[in-house]
């Protein structure tokens, strides 16, 4: 089992598991194939080995009437999701009724959303003495009353638009952005799925300790998605798994977690339960972290987990603990969830 000083570190700094926001990473290519291959049709670029992915930008009118910017990475039906070029997320539409998703009105062609973002706030993460849990941890964006990256406009149809601009400033996950040229380069991360190397957007969470160390937006409402800690076919979310003591040190082979993250060696390299396309897919991830317990490390048992079968056999063999208090996964070996979402499609495969 963890230590007591461990299990104090894990309950405070769980959530912080993208951290790319308080140290920058370092090129994770080894886990990548040369040919990595973009999943959106509509993609305009792919940038694998600096992970960043260039998106048609699209103009929408806030509920007052101002001008924001958003994208579109997914859709809960398959017609729509294929004449868009993006994911099809089938689970998206069991977050229907919610406040989950919000409502939209289409006006001229032009989505006229019921909530949106302050892109104002300046975002503020200053590391620990331990590099997390962070002394402060600000986000940069913070969703209003009626916000969620996750909008309807009838139909039964779900999209993942999630706004990344408008006259209160951009996201922090922009690189670039032009208006003109209707696009925008957003940041990625590498991670895993079933064995095969990921990248991924993040664009929203829940909890603003995530939102300030993601660069994402604060966006409370996603919380209201449907099955926590669950993949039952009635849920609107899947696992995302980061590690937290994960193996240390640039290069080093099994590298990985939030504590090699923090400390510049590279993406946490977080394993995700659901892929673009299946029936159990959305990109509304609900956090389960996992941590190594001493007797793991101490008979270097440690290893770099690739897939949720990986994590689920460590969970059932007792060298992995739940970091999370909330709902025990059994699809996970039991491990628990933490109790918030981050809003991440899966964009890339290699």
């Amino acid at each position: 089992m963890p230590s007591p000083k461990f299990s104090r570190l894990i309950s405070a700094a769980a959530l912080a598991f993208t951290l790319t926001g308080v140290a920058a990473t370092t090129s994770t290519a080894a886990h990548s194939s040369r040919a990595a291959k973009s999943l959106l049709r509509s993609a305009i670029a792919l940038d694998a080995r600096n992970e960043t992915i260039t998106l048609p930008l699209f103009k929408g009118r806030t509920a007052s009437g101002k001008t924001t910017w958003y994208v579109v990475t997914d859709s809960s039906a398959r017609t729509d999701a294929n004449r868009r070029g993006v994911n099809f997320a089938p689970r998206l539409k069991n977050a229907l009724g919610t406040k989950a998703v919000q409502k939209a009105r289409s006006v001229g062609g032009v989505l006229r959303f019921a909530g949106t973002v302050d892109f104002n706030p300046e975002r503020k993460v200053v590391p620990g003495d331990e590099g997390f849990p962070p002394a402060t941890a600000e986000p940069g964006a913070v969703g209003d009353a009626r916000y969620s990256p996750l909008v309807t406009i009838g139909g039964g149809v779900v999209i993942d638009a999630p706004q990344v601009k408008n006259g209160t400033g951009q996201s922090d996950s922009v690189v670039s952005i032009d208006t003109k040229a209707r696009r925008v380069t957003l940041r990625l991360l590498r991670g895993f799925f079933n064995g095969t190397s990921i990248l991924y957007v993040r664009t929203d969470a829940s909890a603003g300790l995530v939102a300030a160390l993601e660069g994402s937006t604060l966006a409370p409402n996603l919380n209201a998605a449907p099955g926590l800690g669950s993949n039952a076919s009635s849920s609107g979310r899947s696992a995302i798994i980061p590690v937290i003591n994960g193996v240390r040190g640039k290069g080093k082979p099994g590298r990985q977690g939030l504590q090699s993250a923090v400390l510049g060696e590279g993406d946490p390299l977080n394993i995700t339960q659901s892929f673009p396309g299946a029936k159990d897919y959305t990109p509304v991830w609900d956090l389960h972290p996992a941590v190594w317990t001493d007797d793991a490390i101490t008979s270097g048992k440690r290893h770099l987990l690739r897939s949720a079968a990986d994590v689920a056999n460590e969970v059932r063999a007792g060298r992995i603990t739940s970091a999370g208090k909330e709902r025990s996964n059994t699809s996970l070996g039991g491990l628990r969830a933490i109790g918030f979402i981050s809003n991440c499609s899966t964009v890339a495969l290699g």
